[in-house]
């Protein structure tokens, strides 16, 4: 992953526990969760509106 090997990833995630403490890991993890739920439904709420334009477009060229 990213040219990292395992003994790059173990020293990354200790220093990461050192700064950070064991309890404040699983909320950072809750958060980034959260934020990617966030990101994916606001792509579905774009991805909507592109599909009804594509079909309205596609019935106005069957009417011409």
């Amino acid at each position: 992953m990213f040219g990292l090997g395992m003994q790059e990833f173990l020293v990354i995630a200790l220093i990461i526990l050192l700064l950070f403490g064991g309890k404040k890991i699983p909320e950072l993890m809750k958060g980034l969760g959260q934020g990617v739920r966030s990101f994916k439904d606001g792509m579905k709420d774009i991805e909507k509106p592109v599909e009804d334009i594509k079909k309205e477009i596609s019935e106005l060229e069957k009417k011409d």
